[in-house]
């Protein structure tokens, strides 16, 4: 029996069309499956819906990955793919398996000889590097910096200083509520010259986009940042 494929089902940033941020044929591909694994069910369903999918959703197989992923955990999500079926692989928001705990149900994918296809679809990562005007050739991603401030300070600038010696755009993320404190830290803590980027609310309404020097930040309002969903991008002098 031929194995069947993982499907990366990028799913929207937020309430914008489905036509605006994703191919027609990804569309397609995502209605001819019966089988998801999902960050989140709920929202999963009202993806599905917005992809028009035929079946309707007590007809579809529609999975959670669990809290702890062990061994066990991934090899029976996967069950299904070694006897021949094809499963679609969905985040919470934008790209499945980046920044999202999906990426071991990938690598576990692979372990088992299984085909995975990325399919096309908005990435808040890549849309706020194209953005910002800082390097797009040496780029990190770090994730969520630490909460507690003291550590929080401390990395950004450690980050700032790797950006320095590398010329390197260091990309980072915040839980929503705390996205004007990480704002303030980074006004407070990033020398003058450094160019920092805030691109919010991406291929939404009310997407705002811009990048200017810490010297230049200190001297603008500050942006309303608090539940908004927010990347961040220092490009250090």
């Amino acid at each position: 029996m031929t194995p069947g494929t993982l499907y990366l089902i990028p799913v929207g940033l937020g309430p914008a069309a489905t036509g605006f941020t994703t191919p027609s044929e990804v569309g397609a591909r995502v209605r001819t499956l019966d089988y998801f694994v999902v960050e989140n069910a709920k929202t999963a369903r009202a993806d599905l819906k917005r992809f028009e999918h035929p079946r309707t959703l007590r007809e579809l197989d529609i999975r959670e990955l669990p809290e702890r992923l062990g061994p066990a955990e991934l090899d029976a999500l996967l069950a299904p793919l070694l006897a021949g079926q094809d499963a679609g692989l969905m985040s919470e928001a934008g790209c499945p398996a980046v920044a999202d705990p999906g990426a071991l149900l990938v690598r576990r994918a692979h372990e088992l000889d299984l085909r995975v296809v990325p399919l096309v679809g908005p990435s808040s990562l890549l849309l706020a590097l194209m953005a910002s005007g800082l390097n797009g050739q040496s780029f990190a991603f770090h994730g969520y910096l630490p909460v507690a401030e003291d550590a929080r300070d401390r990395r950004i600038r450690e980050l700032e200083a790797e950006s320095a010696r590398h010329q390197r755009t260091q990309i980072f993320i915040e839980t929503p509520y705390r996205n004007e404190r990480l704002f303030e830290a980074l006004r407070a803590c990033c020398a003058p010259g450094t160019r920092l980027c805030v691109a919010c609310d991406l291929t939404v309404a009310g997407e705002w986009i811009r990048t200017q020097s810490i010297a230049a930040w200190k001297k603008s309002v500050a942006p309303e940042l608090a539940k908004r969903p927010t990347v961040f991008l220092i490009l250090a002098a």
